[in-house]
């Protein structure tokens, strides 16, 4: 596959470009506009955001340095990936690990000391693949007592970790309480779900927004963009839980 089946995303063609999520529409999307305006300052941190042109493709990776990171994550001269998507007719034919592989000789370029993600043990929903990741070299540089796991590719040895109250995954407050970025296109459909249920059986709910580097790092949980906690303990990083699955955590 040749370079040019590939563009980042900037400032200039930001407005134009659809960023690969499954949203498909060419109305005015609220999410879509918000993930945008979120992307449009981030850019200017080193965040980098790369699709297959292909405009029906959902074929992307999206990542920063973590020091700019929205995660509570620490280390320093690393690459945080947020997300690394292939899906539908794309799967299998290289596109993954061509885009992964852009991302760790990017890294190399920058002198950095190598590349890490959010993963589990046993595999989330709207976490990067393990496996596939365990593959390509990387190895476990930390852990939560719940499961989740920061993976890194080091080219020198050292590290990133979680930051120490990442590791909690506890608050004080028994009411359903959402932690959200705008980093997502999902988001407010996710918000507006959590709303509607919950107004619909009487639970009160807490919707917090995550809109700065600092309230990022200081989250008491692992966060990719979403984190969902029910009577003080955290439950899930699944940015679009169906109405079913939420039942079971409102009803435990």
């Amino acid at each position: 596959m040749a370079d040019m089946d590939f563009i980042n995303i900037t400032k200039e063609n930001l407005p134009k470009e659809h960023l690969c999520c499954i949203i498909r529409t060419k109305k005015p999307h609220e999410g879509i506009e918000a993930k945008k305006r979120w992307l449009s300052e981030r850019l200017e941190e080193g965040h980098v955001f790369r699709k297959l042109s292909d405009k029906k493709a959902v074929v992307f990776i999206e990542y920063a340095p973590v020091e700019t990171a929205w995660v509570p994550i620490e280390g320093k001269n690393f690459y945080y990936i947020y997300c690394l998507w292939v899906t539908g007719e794309y799967k299998g034919k290289g596109y993954g690990k061509a885009l992964l592989e852009y991302c760790i000789d990017d890294a190399k370029d920058k002198g950095l000391c190598g590349v890490c993600l959010l993963g589990s043990k046993k595999q989330k929903a709207w976490l990067t693949d393990t496996e596939f990741a365990k593959r390509q070299g990387f190895i476990t540089a930390d852990t939560t007592e719940n499961g989740y796991e920061l993976l890194a590719l080091s080219f020198d040895g050292n590290l990133p970790r979680f930051c120490e109250n990442a590791k909690k995954m506890r608050i004080e407050s028994e009411t359903l309480t959402v932690y959200y970025s705008h980093q997502c296109p999902y988001t407010l459909k996710g918000i507006e779900m959590i709303a509607n249920q919950c107004t619909q059986m009487g639970v009160p709910f807490e919707l917090i927004e995550v809109d700065s580097l600092q309230k990022a790092k200081g989250l008491p949980c692992v966060f990719n963009n979403w984190a969902l906690f029910y009577k003080g303990k955290f439950e899930s990083v699944n940015l679009l839980l169906d109405t079913g699955k939420l039942k079971k955590y409102l009803e435990k």
